[in-house]
């Protein structure tokens, strides 16, 4: 069960060691920090001078994750009811049933398998993990992941609907000591001539501080184009601050964490296409000693959002309540879930 379990909740941060990166930088799972050289100087070097080290930059991460910590602060839109039983079969294998009632959607039931493989490169971390699920609909998402090597991650994902190919992307990432390149290929259709390649590379500038860019190229017959950005990000000891520009817009995160029980995360957005700005305010409250997470938002749009999720312990059994409130368009809604396992 410990390694199913591993393989479909978020992955923890990994252990803190001698090569551990800067205090306040996530560390993606399955991926060491390059140790900095603590040998003494070797035979022949005077006392004045300082012997190098190998390379005491860490890993950035990966491009994608640049604002997940601010974003991981947000509680997430609910409404009506959802019931979800997780079950696991063996060490390997675990299948979980979703129900979802709905007031504004068509009511839905998914079913979901979850098989993590054996070859371990971490505390939690298994591989190849084959996660799918597929609902009454016959519709099906599926996504394949497996560290080749040490550094090199690579990921199959498709989607179908109704019986029927809609997308489907495959890419590889390759992490070195202080720098993170992917390469994704989506939908590519070599008789029609059309596709989209998406090319991300983060590099850490100093201990503190990582910059990088994105460049994403789609061609289909009579059209293509391409779409550049470039991201820059601050980690503080308790602190993140994320800049992304580019042509389509730009966006702006600030994470902080003011003590073990209380975060909070500021986002701002802007499209010059749209023509729309829009700023959002985050927090999120942990009460360890009675099992509860409180998570709270508001926007410039008047969006009042709230999520509180409570885990009755020893039962494997954890409750969640989620409303939101917009006030412009006067609507609001209201979810329930439960989850068991």
């Amino acid at each position: 069960m410990g390694s199913v379990l591993a393989a479909s909740s978020p992955n923890p941060p990994p252990p803190a060691s001698a090569g551990a990166a800067a205090p306040g930088l996530t560390v993606p799972p399955g991926f060491g920090m390059p140790p900095v050289s603590t040998s003494l100087p070797p035979t022949g070097v005077t006392s004045g001078q300082q012997p190098e080290a190998e390379n005491p930059l860490p890993n950035p991460g990966a491009f994608d994750e640049c604002h997940r910590k601010c974003k991981e602060v947000f509680p997430m839109q609910m409404e009506g009811v959802r019931l979800v039983v997780n079950k696991g079969l063996s060490n390997h294998f675990q299948v979980n049933h979703t129900v979802l009632l709905s007031t504004m959607a068509d009511s839905t039931y998914r079913f979901g398998a979850t098989y993590v493989g054996s070859k371990q490169t971490g505390p939690a971390e298994f591989f190849p993990v084959m996660v799918g699920d597929m609902d009454n609909s016959g519709s099906l998402n599926a996504q394949i992941i497996h560290q080749i090597n040490s550094r090199v991650r690579s990921k199959l994902a498709f989607q179908t609907q109704q019986q029927k190919f809609v997308n489907w992307q495959g890419d590889a990432e390759f992490r070195g000591e202080d720098f993170t390149a992917t390469v994704t290929l989506g939908n590519p259709d070599v008789l029609v001539g059309s596709g989209i390649v998406v090319t991300h590379y983060l590099q850490s500038i100093t201990p503190t501080l990582a910059l990088g860019g994105e460049l994403v190229y789609h061609r289909r017959p009579g059209e293509e184009g391409a779409v550049m950005s470039l991201v820059g990000r601050y980690t503080g000891n308790n602190y993140i601050a994320t800049l992304t520009l580019g042509s389509a817009g730009a966006h702006a995160s600030y994470y902080h964490k003011a003590n073990d029980q209380l975060q909070v995360g500021v986002e701002f957005e802007a499209s010059p296409r749209m023509q729309e700005t829009s700023m959002s305010f985050g927090y999120q409250l942990d009460v360890p000693k009675a099992n509860l997470q409180f998570k709270g938002s508001v926007d410039s749009n008047w969006v009042v959002g709230a999520t509180l999720e409570k885990k009755l312990l020893p039962l494997p059994l954890s409750l969640v309540l989620s409303s939101f409130l917009n006030h412009r368009k006067n609507k609001f809604q209201c979810g329930f879930g439960i989850t068991i396992g």
